[in-house]
């Protein structure tokens, strides 16, 4: 009896010493409740439409919604694609950035990263970074801009437009490149 007696204090004490002895690190607690976000949705495809017209369909990998940031926002930080479909469901103009950001309640939205716009006339806008303000429908930069159109390419740094893109100005033009459709006649081609 005094060896199992004895089998039974060691094991007490060691349990005891293994359970006592050390404490388990454990991370700091989230005090700060506008560091989450309220919402993550991955692998978003959505919709929308405009008096029950499919017009716009938005892709992304990850959506997040910060409510309690001031200001509060909506963050597309694994890029965002837009596109705009007339009434047979053709693409008709597209915007891809590789992170985007849209401020709520002030109706902004903060494009960055490799941004690439194709408006409803075919034009191709390329810029790294662009506001785009709901509310005063305006489209703005103040980096490089490239706008390629089907007679030219235009660069220059800074610009401002309408919300459709079609109506806008550069401030800064840096070059005018006229494209030529029409193949160039070689030296061998001309002589037979």
């Amino acid at each position: 009896m005094s060896i199992t007696i004895t089998f039974g204090v060691i094991v007490m004490l060691l349990l005891f010493y293994s359970c006592s002895g050390r404490q388990k690190k454990l991370g700091a607690a989230i005090t700060e409740r506008d560091s989450l976000p309220m919402m993550k949705t991955l692998g978003v495809t959505t919709l929308i439409s405009d008096s029950g017209i499919t017009r716009y369909r938005v892709k992304t990998d990850e959506w997040l919604i910060y409510d309690k940031k001031r200001p509060s926002y909506w963050a597309f930080e694994k890029g965002i694609y837009l596109e705009q479909f007339d009434s047979l469901f053709h693409v008709d103009a597209s915007i891809k950035a590789d992170t985007a950001y849209y401020y709520d309640k002030q109706k902004l939205w903060k494009l960055m990263g490799h941004v690439a716009i194709k408006n409803l006339q075919g034009n191709k806008f390329n810029t790294e970074l662009l506001y785009w303000n709901q509310v005063t429908q305006k489209v703005y930069s103040d980096r490089f801009i490239r706008i390629e159109q089907p007679d030219k390419i235009i660069t220059g740094h800074g610009f401002d437009s309408n919300q459709q893109m079609t109506v806008y100005k550069i401030h800064n033009i840096e070059g005018v490149f006229y494209v030529n459709d029409e193949p160039s006649l070689n030296q061998s081609d001309s002589v037979k």
